[in-house]
């Protein structure tokens, strides 16, 4: 199956390498020399958004939480809307190579730049670190390989792709794996939905039980609160004693269970509880707001901010509009994103609720990210769960693969640009790109890869988000405003997204935005922007006059 799935990607990705992959120069490496087609470069951004959190975490966040969930794909088309109406063709016609240019450019500072900088690669850390970790979950799925095998093959095959061209080699391979991706779930959705409307199972809704005898092991020590008694053969330690393989009647509360024990869960029973997910039982999970996470309201609020303003300020999606050969085209190419978007998020949602059906297992080990990978042989066993798991799993390694080329890209362009930039220097950045997540893909405490990419949403919306706004349509902006607003937005946000990676969850309110800061840190970034330009008004560049005018006057070629 390994064998199968990597020799599909390799024919998908040399369908789409350019047929000029050694740069010329940095328009190359950085801008693909500003002449994508719209069509084609809406493509290589709906590859390199729909990533590792888009593909398996979606499914495995509506399976566990339900309707909340559902505002994250709207969240995420809506911000491409406001990307389209707000910077798009300005950002283009500043002519700059990466966010970082544009600083530099607009406000005449290299202490902006090194702001910037420290932004972008703080929020393409965050980003890369869900792609590991979705790979890792991928390759153990349909190999039974341990999981930092996978990290280790995506950052080898991101090396590969990157190294050579920069965003050049990199766009065609893209734009293709977008068309994998979407038929790697459309085709299995409809799928599904037929093979499900012919058994006529139940209602998704219901309280999520097994629907056959099921085996889970414990991947860690953890609690777990049964609401029905249920009879289950346990090996290994359950509530502090040992068993060899017994039936144990369990009673409704909470129980122990020690790392690598083995409970076999007989067909009926409902999926226990544990501290490291909180399921929505019944009819709640249908509902909006119904509970399941510290205070399910402002969090949900504050999700969608920090994904309806921090997809402008992603590096990687922001600088393939420099690739367009102008505004119009950049507007156009987001144009056409919101649709592709709009195609691919019809299913993840699909795929959660037949999650509750068929993998209601997964509720209880916390790895919902699976879902979509164990669906296609609970629902057709035999050889047609085979080969639609191959093109699942295709699609989920040209998901990570896609989305950490551009983010490496993006974040490369940053660092060397501070240091010089050529190709050496772009080469090298990409290594120390690819690195520290990785780390961090041993540390981190979070099992959703969603979770984790909206700690880069958040950062991006808090810090980039606000300089790119205001940078563009406010002409009193001056560099001390920048980089205050920067801090004070970008500061609190990498701070709540480190403890939520390294210290796991906690209750209450600082819970709540440790694991969803934006809807405090976003108010703080323009509110610091403002205020300390408005002291320092003295300070406005002398260019601002021509930045403006050059950013909104319309190119007289389309």
């Amino acid at each position: 199956m390994i064998t199968v799935v990597a020799l599909v990607l390799l024919i998908a990705s040399l369908l789409g390498v350019s047929v000029r992959t050694r740069p010329a120069h940095a328009s190359d490496l950085y801008a693909a020399s500003r002449e994508v087609s719209p069509w084609w470069n809406a493509s290589a951004i709906s590859g390199e958004y729909i990533s590792a959190a888009a593909f398996l975490g979606m499914a495995g966040l509506v399976l566990a939480y339900g309707a909340d969930m559902l505002w994250l794909p709207i969240g995420a088309a809506a911000g491409h809307v406001v990307l389209l109406t707000l910077v798009t063709a300005p950002l283009r016609r500043s002519g700059a190579y990466t966010l970082s240019d544009f600083a530099a450019w607009r406000l005449g500072s290299r202490t902006v730049r090194h702001a910037v900088s420290a932004c972008v690669v703080v929020i393409g850390w965050f980003y890369l670190l869900p792609q590991f970790q979705g790979a890792g979950v991928t390759l153990s799925v349909i190999s039974g390989l341990p999981v930092w095998t996978g990290w280790v093959a995506v950052v080898l095959a991101v090396g590969a792709m990157v190294l050579p061209g920069g965003l050049r080699s990199i766009t065609g391979m893209q734009a293709v794996q977008f068309w994998l991706k979407l038929i790697a779930v459309v085709v299995p959705g409809l799928i599904f939905l037929a093979v499900w409307r012919l058994q006529n199972d139940a209602d998704a809704a219901r309280a999520p039980y097994f629907h056959r005898p099921t085996t889970v092991t414990a991947g860690t020590s953890a609690q777990m609160r049964l609401t029905a008694p249920a009879v289950v053969t346990v090996r290994g330690v359950l509530d502090g004693r040992r068993y060899d393989g017994e039936p144990v009647r369990l009673d409704t509360g909470t129980h122990r269970v020690r790392s690598g024990a083995r409970l076999r869960f007989p067909a009926g029973a409902a999926v226990p509880h544990t501290d490291r997910l909180t399921p929505l039982r019944g009819d709640r999970w249908a509902t909006p707001f119904s509970g399941g996470r510290n205070h399910p309201l402002a969090a949900t609020y504050s999700v969608l901010l920090s994904v309806l303003l921090g997809t402008m300020g992603l590096p990687h999606l922001v600088v393939r509009f420099y690739s367009n050969a102008g505004g119009r085209a950049a507007r156009r190419t987001a144009k056409i994103v919101v649709l592709m978007l709009a195609a691919f998020y019809l299913f993840p949602a699909l795929f959660g609720t037949l999650g509750r059906l068929y993998t209601p297992e997964l509720l209880m080990t916390g790895e919902t990210d699976a879902t979509l990978l164990m669906l296609p042989h609970r629902i057709l066993p035999g050889l047609a769960g085979d080969l639609l798991t191959i093109l699942v799993a295709t699609g989920a390694f040209a998901a990570f693969a896609s989305t950490s080329c551009g983010v490496v890209v993006a974040v490369s362009g940053s660092i060397s640009g501070n240091f010089g930039g050529g190709a050496s220097g772009f080469r090298l950045s990409a290594v120390i790109t690819m690195a520290v997540p990785l780390l961090l893909a041993t540390l981190t405490c979070v099992p959703q890869s969603m979770a984790l990419i909206t700690l880069a949403f958040a950062v991006a919306a808090s810090s980039l988000c606000p300089l790119l706004v205001l940078g563009v349509w406010w002409s009193r902006l001056t560099p001390a405003g920048a980089v205050a607003g920067v801090v004070a937005g970008g500061g609190p946000a990498t701070a709540a997204g480190l403890a939520r990676i390294l210290g796991g969850q906690r209750a209450g309110w600082l819970g709540m935005l440790i694991e969803q800061p934006a809807l405090l840190t976003v108010p703080l970034g323009f509110a610091a922007m403002i205020g300390v330009s408005l002291l320092t008004r003295a300070t406005v560049p002398a260019h601002t006059d021509r930045a403006m005018v050059r950013m909104h006057v319309p190119e007289d070629h389309p």
